[in-house]
């Protein structure tokens, strides 16, 4: 169970807040608990990866650097020409796998004579054949042919053959990869010459083959360009079309000069319209004659201002105004001569509208004019469209004819040309690859490579330990720190206790010897030690609760988790601090309080509650401990314990104790096996959960709370039980430097 000894900074101290993510404490403390399993795991993959160095076979790497062919003929331009262009890297990756072909391969295993080679064409099974062999029995197979062998030496040549770029040049590295260093460099550099011979094939089939085929097009050509140009000039001589110098037919030339007379015409017939409407609204307000008016109109026409008779008339008009004004202002406005001016003056002013109303029919003349004009003009071009329809219809074919005619004569003369250039380059085949350094025997093996093989094992075994570490914690249900367990409940973990014995003891006479041994190591322990300390925090947690709790309930989700030696150790720190307090075992089933404290045969509880004997007549004051102790009889153990725990009398019995004791502590039987917290709940003002450390599964201790939600709500926090201290280091590296400074007792880790 539980020990009193020193159980450094967890005893008593609050645990710091989670940080945001992995800080360097908390991977230190993974690899402190995980560092065996890393270990392991990469060891085994070391071993591994020298194991594969011991049975690989030596492989030796021979290279040759060759520059590709940069020299093109292009048949795609408008001359077959022979030029240095900028090889693009499509061109290159071409000419790469043009290097790795089975054609180029094929060479190589004819020329070197690979087919009897035997590192090509092995005399035993493979070793994944026998294997294979010995799980499926296989009907013999026949003797391979010639092809097929040849077929095979190619495959592994090929699969042997690395052909790379080296950076952005022209330039291809041919690696070929052997047993025999001298053998991989002969067909590193078999492969160089074989694409070279290659290429020379290729350009003189190819030109070969383009001279042939130019040979019968140019006569195809000739015949047509011919037969096109005769069909032109048959078609002008049938539809009797004369062009002219400019390219264009007569009655074109004639439709632009028409078109041109026709934009001229619109224009002046809608200059004499504009003059027109404007004058016709300038008669629009002549004066009526039947009404007295002396004034004078003023058009604003061009022709009406520059007309001498309108001028003279206005200039009269105006003398006479002036006349009359001044006759009227002398003689009256009913003077004779004032009358006779009048008179003269509405005759000028109807003179001046009649010249106004001529020069209106004038107007109208040139409009109409205009529009004659314009409708003859518009009535020629009609008849010469209608005219020239028949000859655009023939130019359109014309046209098509020409440009036929045009394109089988330059095809004719292009193909011409090239089929004389294409002979000169037949006779002359050349090529610009040519090998820049010769393969040599290389003097070490290139694979297996002993340093790569070493640190790609060590790192996939360190990788593949830390994840395997990693799912070891993931998975681990049990609880190991206050953290998880203040995550887990939401509440504060009060006190953690250590163990006395890392082996869990089992249910019956061993565990409570084992109890009253731990509770007393507990009692007993120094005022300044971590486990007094621990004692004053669950005090300090009672104390604290908002509505005083004194009645407090001690639980555990399973039966051995230490809750009757946490009660037990409460109550002795509490009585010996000074305060009434009352211990009562309540697990009727299995009183191992009453077998701890040594009062198993005594009458307890169930008589108080079922017999109604008096309280003061059972309660046990401990001489030793300082606390008021009711057992619970071992003799009887009745089925119905929660019944008897949640009756009126029960009720009465703890109302009592509360107004008699500072404290009452009552040990209650686990939540998970029987029913009785769950039943009793309501009596109790506060619990405390007692949690073993490392043993009791995260499942266990929600589904424990969940049972009833008046326990939870009335959670003061909760206890971690037998923690290991060495384990718990691990997971959480506490310094143990912390209580050194307040007790007499000095950690381990601090020298003197």
């Amino acid at each position: 169970m539980n020990v009193s000894g020193q159980f450094p900074r967890y005893a008593a101290s609050i645990a710091p807040p989670h940080a945001a993510g992995l800080s360097l404490l908390q991977i230190r403390d993974f690899v402190t608990r995980q560092w065996r399993l890393v270990a392991l795991v990469t060891a085994l993959a070391v071993i591994m990866g020298i194991a594969y160095l011991a049975l690989t076979p030596r492989k030796y790497t021979a290279q040759t650097d060759m520059i590709i062919d940069t020299k093109r003929v292009s048949f795609s331009q408008s001359e077959l020409a022979t030029e240095n262009r900028i090889v693009e890297d499509a061109s290159v990756e071409s000419e790469i796998e043009t290097t790795k072909s089975e054609k180029v391969a094929g060479v190589v295993a004819k020329r070197l004579q690979l087919v009897s080679d035997p590192e090509f064409v092995g005399s035993g099974e493979s070793l994944k054949q026998r294997i294979f062999s010995l799980i499926w029995s296989a009907a013999p197979t026949p003797e391979p042919s010639s092809e097929e062998i040849l077929r095979g030496v190619i495959a592994q040549l090929r699969a042997n053959l690395r052909v790379t770029r080296l950076g952005r040049s022209y330039i291809e590295q041919i690696s070929y990869t052997s047993l025999d260093p001298q053998k991989a460099a002969r067909i590193a550099n078999a492969f160089a010459d074989a694409y070279i011979e290659d290429q020379l094939e290729a350009k003189f089939e190819a030109t070969r083959r383009a001279s042939i085929w130019l040979e019968q097009r140019i006569g195809e050509l000739r015949k047509q360009a011919s037969d096109a140009f005769k069909e032109v000039q048959d078609f002008k001589s049938q539809n009797g079309i004369i062009i002219g110098v400019d390219g264009k037919l007569a009655s074109e030339v004639e439709l632009d000069q028409l078109g041109i007379a026709l934009a001229k015409a619109r224009a002046e017939t809608s200059q004499a319209k504009a003059k027109l409407d404007r004058i016709t609204h300038v008669l629009a307000l002549r004066p009526d004659p039947s009404k007295e008016s002396l004034n004078i109109p003023d058009p604003v026409v061009t022709d009406a201002l520059s007309n001498p008779v309108i001028t003279k008339l206005r200039q009269q008009f105006l003398e006479d105004q002036n006349k009359e004004s001044e006759w009227r202002a002398r003689y009256g406005a009913d003077h004779q001569a004032a009358r006779n001016l009048r008179a003269e003056m509405a005759a000028l002013q109807r003179a001046i509208w009649d010249e106004i109303t001529r020069i209106a029919e004038s107007y109208k003349s040139e409009v109409q004019i205009a529009k004659a004009q314009e409708e003859a003009i518009e009535r020629r071009m009609n008849e010469v469209f209608q005219q020239s329809g028949s000859t655009r219809q023939s130019q359109v074919r014309l046209r098509e004819l020409e440009t036929a005619s045009n394109t089988y004569r330059n095809i004719y003369e292009t193909f011409l040309s090239r089929f004389t250039q294409s002979v000169q380059q037949q006779s002359f085949p050349s090529t610009e690859a040519r090998v820049v350094t010769y393969a040599s025997a290389p003097s070490g093996a290139s694979s297996p490579k002993k340093s790569f093989t070493l640190a790609l094992s060590t790192l996939c075994g360190l990788s593949l330990g830390i994840a395997l570490a990693i799912a070891r914690e993931r998975m681990s249900r049990q609880i190991h720190t206050r953290a998880q367990l203040e995550e887990l409940l939401g509440t504060s973990c009060l006190a953690v206790f250590p163990a006395l014995s890392k082996k869990r003891p089992q249910l019956g006479k061993g565990a409570s010897i084992a109890s009253a041994a731990a509770f007393r190591q507990i009692s007993g322990a120094p005022p300044f030690s971590a486990t007094a300390e621990a004692l004053r925090y669950l005090k300090v947690a009672v104390d604290l609760h908002p509505k005083g709790g004194k009645i407090v309930g001690m639980i555990s989700a399973l039966p051995g988790e230490g809750k009757t030696t946490v009660a037990a150790s409460l109550a002795d720190f509490l009585a010996r601090s000074g305060n009434r307090t009352l211990l009562i075992d309540a697990d009727l089933r299995n009183p191992s309080l009453s077998k701890m404290l040594g009062y198993a045969d005594a009458p307890g509880l169930l008589d108080v509650v079922a017999n109604q004997t008096p309280f003061d007549d059972l309660v046990i004051t401990d001489s030793k401990h300082k606390f008021d102790f009711l057992p619970s009889a071992t003799r009887i153990k009745p089925s119905n314990s929660s019944d008897i725990l949640s009756s009126p009398a029960m009720k009465a019995l703890l109302k009592s104790a509360k107004s008699s004791y500072d404290y009452v502590l009552i040990d209650l039987p686990p939540i998970l096996p029987v029913v009785d917290v769950k039943a009793t709940a309501h009596l109790f003002e506060a619990f405390l959960l007692v949690v073993e450390w490392g043993a009791t599964s995260t499942d266990e201790v929600v589904k424990a709370i969940g049972t009833s939600s008046i326990v939870s709500e009335r959670l003061l926090g909760a206890v971690l039980n037998k923690a290991d201290e060495a384990v718990m280091r691990r997971f959480e590296g506490y310094s143990d430097r912390s209580y050194g400074y307040y007790s007499d007792e000095k950690p381990h880790s601090e020298t003197v």
